[in-house]
């Protein structure tokens, strides 16, 4: 377990943090006995059967890519060794290359829950709030609540967006404004002009977080990143994970980009340890994998196709698809019926759905899109589940 460096505590203490909040904070750092309330997904979801149809965790229909697996298996043969290969190195690199991006502003991390985790214990704190849009992905949010830190959740606009000036407006001194871009669970677009005014109108000295854990589905991908405001020496940290279009969500592999000094906060409260942390075939994997572009693209074809498909066969039942979707998820409007219901609903048809977590929408479900085969399954459940 990681304990909180002497800088680490002395930053906390200057910060406002209490010695309740100290220990939570070590709780935090460890990655220890807190781990599961910062990953949201993992924790609220249902065991199922392995003949299940699983489209709950926006996981990818297909796992690893080959080339991925195939330096995975290679190296693995040298785990007696630490670091065989420079394997991490190589993997910063490799980031570095495909990012247009200077090596010392990537820090690998074990997933992206952690580092969003860190930097909500780094940027906020009793006074120094959270801003986040309603709904939106929970770490940041289930993190300030563990830590006391104040929070401010902003409804999307109309058509979904980060409302980027409301945000600003909740709370005009806060310490983090995270916008998740493409969202979860909307799978939504924030225009990168919204991104750039709250970058350039934020309070001195805030961080704005953007999770692009999904940007990889995305057509427009790499021309829509926010890594040229990284590249501009601005307040910014970009946060990106392995999970999705990669298939490596039991892997635990992810980065986060960021001027140095940006980086060596998140790192200072336990010396660097979590984020050197990285199982050495996942960083193989990872390696491997980042370059396969041509994998990258089928994924996301056979993604937009299956996604089409889906949409059209709820929206031919009268159901609202709220969107558009740009990630390889869909927020289906029930109307009449509670998302709780629904997933039990679906469940008993042998299709695990996400339900229940959005308060503000209680009536709308989070599908995942998984394979031709599972979507076909779902479409099938969803005809049993509504004629019922």
């Amino acid at each position: 377990m990681f304990k909180i460096t002497d800088e680490g505590r002395d930053d906390l203490l200057s910060r406002g943090y209490s010695r309740r909040q100290m220990m939570r904070a070590a709780m935090l750092v460890s990655g220890g006995a807190a781990a599961l309330a910062f990953n949201p997904e993992v924790a609220r979801a249902a065991p199922g059967k392995d003949s299940m149809i699983r489209i709950n965790l926006n996981e990818c229909w297909a796992g690893p890519m080959a080339p991925g697996l195939k330096a995975s298996a290679e190296i693995s043969a040298k785990c007696n060794r630490y670091t065989p290969d420079d394997i991490h190195g190589r993997l910063i690199k490799t980031i570095a290359g495909v990012e247009n991006m200077p090596e010392d502003h990537i820090s690998t991390w074990p997933g992206s829950n952690e580092a969003l985790a860190r930097s909500v214990l780094v940027f906020c704190s009793p006074t120094k709030g959270l801003v986040t849009a309603d709904p939106s992905y929970e770490t940041a949010v289930t993190s300030a609540k563990f830590l006391g830190a104040p929070i401010k959740s902003v409804p999307l606009t109309d058509d979904y967006r980060h409302d980027v000036k409301a945000m600003l407006a909740a709370n005009p001194d806060a310490g983090v404004y995270y916008v998740c871009s493409p969202n979860n669970p909307t799978g939504t677009l924030t225009p990168m002009a919204d991104i750039e005014w709250l970058v350039a109108n934020k309070p001195p000295g805030a961080i704005v977080v953007v999770d692009e854990a999904y940007i990889h589905w995305t057509p427009d991908f790499p021309n829509n990143t926010a890594n040229h405001l990284v590249r501009a020496g601005k307040d910014v940290l970009i946060m990106r994970t392995f999970s999705k279009v990669f298939g490596m969500a039991g892997m635990r592999m992810g980065f986060a980009m960021g001027r140095p000094d940006l980086l060596a906060k998140l790192r200072a409260h336990d010396g660097g340890q979590m984020s050197f942390q990285i199982p050495v075939p996942a960083a193989a994997c990872a390696n491997a994998s980042l370059t396969a572009t041509g994998l990258i693209d089928q994924r996301r074809k056979e993604l937009v196709q299956v996604r089409g498909m889906t949409e059209a066969a709820l929206t031919k039942r009268g159901l609202r698809v709220i969107g558009p979707s740009h990630a390889n998820m869909l927020m289906v409007d029930w109307k009449t019926k509670t998302a709780k219901d629904m997933q039990l609903a679906f469940r008993a048809q042998g299709v695990e759905i996400a339900g229940g977590r959005w308060a503000i929408w209680p009536t709308v479900s989070r599908i995942t899109i998984g394979s031709r085969q599972e979507m076909e399954g779902f479409i099938a459940a969803c005809n049993k589940v509504l004629t019922a």
